[in-house]
């Protein structure tokens, strides 16, 4: 088994839905849901297209020091609805402890409701390496040299 990251409901959050969770045996990510504060839970947050908002999740997080928490869209939502997580994948730190909410937008066509209790976004947690940074005089060469954007091929 992995780390185990901590987990704190928020005093209003919802404890009837479910925590972070693996679907199936072989995910990589587990699902979190959106978990709105008693007087949003009936209208659910709606995104018109193009629009942006933080859904609230309902808890808090500790996570083992030497990992990240990523925060990635669910396929589903992005292909069907056009629902994405905007600065994917959104990192969320080891020393982090404030309220775990998943910044979303819309790039379809037509308004989108999250519901509460919905599956909005699935996290996977990574090791973190902190590297070291040092100014040198030159960098070594190498075969693709300065080439940016799209340089090895068909962008």
């Amino acid at each position: 088994m992995g780390p185990v990251v901590s987990v704190l409901w928020e005093d209003w959050a919802d404890r009837s839905l479910p925590l972070p969770a693996y679907q199936t045996a072989g995910a990589a990510g587990a699902d979190l849901c959106a978990n709105f504060p008693p007087e949003a839970r009936a209208a659910g947050l709606t995104l018109a297209p193009m629009a942006r908002a933080i859904c609230p999740t309902g808890i808090r997080v500790a996570i083992p020091a030497g990992y990240e928490m990523q925060v990635r869209p669910r396929s589903g939502l992005a292909t069907k609805h056009g629902i994405s997580v905007p600065n994917t994948p959104g990192t969320i730190d080891s020393d982090y402890r404030g309220p775990l909410g998943v910044a979303l937008i819309n790039l379809g066509t037509e308004a989108y409701t999250i519901h509460h209790g919905d599956r909005v976004a699935q996290v996977v947690v990574a090791p973190v390496l902190q590297a070291g940074f040092a100014v040198v005089e030159a960098l070594d060469e190498t075969a693709r040299g300065t080439g940016g954007f799209g340089s090895t091929g068909r962008s």
